[in-house]
């Protein structure tokens, strides 16, 4: 029978009410919501065939036959349902805490999917009385787990995050293994030949890296797209839900690649770069507008496959009942040596780290079937190249195997990881509620009274209520063995990851300010703050402080334009990454100046005065490092660096000037009338600040130069002509500026910073206004010891040529570089390097403001 769309319609309105109705009454009677949905479905799709076939009812049969006959196939579940489902479940994944597991998640996904497939295919070929490939065809439809079942429960009791992250990680590939090698072996049953394992392996490589590249590569275009659009949120947000389907159709359909692989791919690519492209508001609403999507999607395709039990369970024998049995216990088998067995030797080769064993007992019994093993199964049923038993018998033991995970194990769950503990906090974790609980109450119990006063409350309320307050603070400060569970490098790594999280959320936070940032400096400085937190989780302090010290180091990509400015003599890419840089350490000066207050305020109550001290130094140290690289650049490009620091100030007084405005109407202070014309007037003023600033690279080289003790009698005239020649050349701490016996290719001119030649009788340091490399071209030698730099350091590179060809018109410059190198032979100078005032940043030696001292 063809329904109508009136009808469809209708039918869909009242499975949503049904699925509306099922949430409340799940948690109300403590019930997995998932699990009750499937019974909710299979009640209703039996109910719907008993009315269409046996009661007669005209009144009844009309909506029966709309359930009974709803337009939905197999290609329908996979094609509407499984890109949103992949793509929220990869999108809502922390891609960072996915990569410590990726070889555990693998292994779940890949590797136990083909034992189950093989496992449950060897244990039914003798009793099925089908061939081997139909077997292993069954194995694969039920290999897949599902997830959303597991997540809900684990979600509902609070179970441990690393569980639900092993859980959901797992979900993300193995749907797609499966469907590969369900197709594989759907092709070679329709053609009646065996199936070839090497041509099987090399098919299923090259789905899955197809797929991955080309996730990837369509996920980064739509986020550049994206970017370009960034204002129009309804477009943003749009663009996400184009993605899935876009990627999902080009690799099933068009090219052959995984559509689920390619599909979680690029779910991961914008988990990963998401919050640096989406303004952080519209990231909120982007993951709250996705959630509500899967709601309705995994609840429509949970009751929409449940209600398909029933008619695929039409002409079940107690025989079939075996079969059920047996590929159950066989797929539990399976998928428990997988866990038991293998990922011990993960473990042992540090492959991944070590999976407890409740988690592994959890994970193998919550290895549960739903709707894409039912979509799988129904797509035999439609099969007309595949004969009626093998459709029978796919159907009935496919059907039969999910209702035995679902009703057995799904229902049991929760009681289990109960029984395990893993609803538990760790020590550690109940040590810091304690400490948390009892600073915080002693904090509301303040406001509290004070809120009472000024809202008029009676003294014996008032004393009531914060008495209560004082009581359970009183008990958690009783309980607390905050100091004797957490040793203090426990605590300092503690710290130092809430910091590196504290510094993404103020990142974030200044992000909100429209403008204030460039897409791609955020990117960077939320990368970097990530890997702070991945440092200190594995290695402690040191792993914290080496990821904040490579945020100051030079890119790959500031390497590059640097070799094509100094090569080439083009300046565009390096006056970009100038800028970029400028960008960041400025920003980063903002959010460290916030961190060092976070630190004073809120973290020395919770951890103590030793553990903040410590804490302190380290960003101390680090905070030096900034200031070190961010005024040389201020005083190489003064001009530039106070026009960059003027419009970061303009722009979030802009944004604060707009949330004063917000607050008033809100407080209906002003009309919506006028709400509207501030704001109109603050946008103005925003896109007059979204002009480029210019920024000139060459700016003031000349008379660098000509601070330069070598080049003193030197025309003014060739140094201006010099000037035009010359490159620049930025270092950081520890990098090589010259190896032994290299060959010399530039002259070096130290504008700031210093820089040791390590030789074997001594080494030797330079610093502002010395050239490096100079003494050894004049003798003619190739560099005679390995040059690297101290400090970040500033310098003009002068080519080869270019140098020499100076000398021979001036030899003065000559006879002054050798005189120099003389006096420090003899000891009579010392590196000279450029420090403000208070004697801490090393600065340019040109600039009027500084003095210039020698090193002691």
């Amino acid at each position: 029978m063809e329904i109508g769309l009136a009808a469809i319609l209708l039918t869909l309105v009242f499975l949503l009410l049904l699925i509306s109705i099922a949430q409340p009454l799940a948690r109300k009677i403590n019930f997995p919501e998932t699990v009750l949905i499937a019974i909710i479905g299979i009640l209703v799709g039996g109910t719907a065939s008993f009315i269409s076939n046996s009661l007669g009812v005209d009144l009844l049969e009309g909506p029966a036959e709309s359930l009974t006959s709803f337009p939905i196939s197999s290609e329908g579940f996979l094609l509407i349902f499984l890109p949103v489902l992949v793509f929220h479940g990869a999108m809502s994944i922390n891609v960072r805490s996915l990569t410590h597991e990726i070889a555990t998640v693998l292994l779940l996904a890949i590797v136990a999917v083909v034992v189950s497939t093989a496992t449950i295919g060897f244990a039914l070929y003798p009793f099925a009385q089908q061939s081997l490939t139909v077997c292993l065809l069954l194995g694969a439809i039920v290999a897949t787990t599902d997830p959303s079942a597991v997540a809900g429960i684990f979600r509902d009791i609070g179970a441990a995050s690393r569980l639900s992250r092993l859980v959901e990680g797992e979900a993300l590939f193995n749907d797609a293994a499966a469907i590969a090698i369900f197709s594989i072996l759907v092709a070679a049953t329709t053609a009646h030949h065996a199936v070839s394992v090497g041509e099987a392996a090399f098919s299923f490589f090259t789905s899955f890296s197809g797929a991955v590249i080309v996730g990837i590569a369509v996920a980064r275009l739509m986020l550049l797209l994206i970017s370009t659009i960034s204002g129009f949120p309804a477009a943003e947000v749009t663009l996400t839900l184009v993605l899935p389907y876009t990627v999902y159709i080009i690799c099933d359909d068009i090219l052959g690649f995984s559509g689920v692989v390619a599909t979680a791919t690029a779910g991961l690519t914008i988990s990963a770069y998401g919050p640096s492209t989406f303004r952080p508001q519209v990231w909120r609403f982007l993951h709250e507008l996705w959630e509500q999507l899967v709601y309705w999607a995994g609840s429509l395709v949970f009751i929409l496959a449940a209600m398909l039990v029933p008619r695929m369970m039409v002409g079940m024998t107690r025989w079939d009942c075996v079969l059920i049995l047996i590929a159950s216990v066989a797929g539990l088998l399976a998928r428990s040596a997988v866990i038991f067995g293998l990922l011990p030797i993960l473990s042992i080769t540090r492959l991944s780290p070590p999976v407890p064993t409740r988690f592994k007992t959890t994970m193998a019994w919550g290895g549960l079937r739903g709707a894409i093993t039912l979509a799988l199964a129904l797509a035999i049923n439609e099969n007309q190249h595949i004969n009626e038993s093998i459709t029978h018998f796919v159907g009935i033991v496919a059907t039969g195997f999910v209702l035995i995970t679902l009703l057995v194990n799904g229902t049991t769950l929760r009681s289990l990881v109960l029984f395990l503990k893993l609803d538990q906090l760790s020590p550690v974790d109940e040590a810091i509620r304690h400490q948390i609980i009892g600073i915080g109450l002693g904090h509301v119990a303040n406001r509290v009274e004070q809120v009472s006063n000024e809202l008029g409350f009676s003294k014996r309320t008032r004393s009531g209520v914060i008495s209560r307050i004082e009581r359970r603070a009183q008990k958690e400060k009783e309980a607390n063995n905050f100091e004797a569970a957490l040793g203090d490098r426990d605590r300092v790594t503690m710290a130092l990851i809430t910091i590196a999280n504290q510094e993404r959320s103020l990142l974030l936070d200044l992000f909100r300010v429209q403008g204030m940032s460039s897409r791609r400096v955020m990117e960077i400085l939320l990368r970097t703050a990530e890997a702070m937190v991945d440092g200190a989780q594995r290695e402690g302090r040191y792993g914290y402080v080496r990821a904040r010290k490579r945020r100051l180091q030079p890119s790959y990509r500031f390497q590059l334009a640097q070799m094509i400015h100094q090569k080439f003599r083009i300046d565009r890419p390096m006056m970009f990454c100038m800028m970029e840089r400028f960008e960041m350490l400025i920003i980063t000066h903002l959010v460290s100046t916030s961190l060092m207050r976070f630190v004073r305020d809120r973290m020395e109550p919770t951890l103590g005065p030793r553990i903040t001290e410590i804490v302190s130094e380290v960003l101390g140290r680090q905070r030096k490092l900034l200031d070190d690289a961010l005024e040389a650049l201020r005083m190489h490009y003064a001009g530039y660096s106070e026009a960059l620091e003027s419009r970061i100030l303009r722009q979030i007084s802009l944004r604060m000037e707009d949330e004063e405005y917000e607050t008033l109407v809100r407080e209906n202070l002003i009309s919506q009338e006028l709400h509207r014309e501030l704001h109109r007037i603050i946008e103005r003023h925003r896109l007059r600040l979204e002009t480029p600033l210019r920024f000139n690279l060459r700016s003031g080289i000349e008379q660098r130069l000509r601070a330069f003790p070598a080049f003193n009698g030197v025309p003014d005239a060739a140094l201006h002509e010099l000037a035009s020649k010359v490159s620049m050349c930025f270092l950081s701490p520890g990098e090589i500026l010259f190896k032994k016996r290299s060959k010399i290719r530039f002259i070096y001119a130290q504008v700031a910073g210093l820089v040791e030649l390590q030789r074997e009788e001594n080494d030797v340091q330079l610093g502002a206004g010395d050239l490096v490399g100079a003494v050894s071209l004049l003798k003619g030698h190739r560099m005679r010891a390995t040059v690297r730099s101290l400090q970040f350091s500033h310098m003009l590179a002068i080519p080869k040529d270019e140098f020499e060809h100076l000398i021979e018109i001036y030899p003065i410059i000559k006879r002054q570089v050798i005189k120099r190198n003389q006096q420090r032979r003899n000891g009579l100078i010392l590196p000279n390097v450029a420090v403000t005032s208070n004697g801490r940043n090393v600065l340019p030696a040109h600039n009027a403001e500084l003095n210039i001292s020698s090193l002691s």
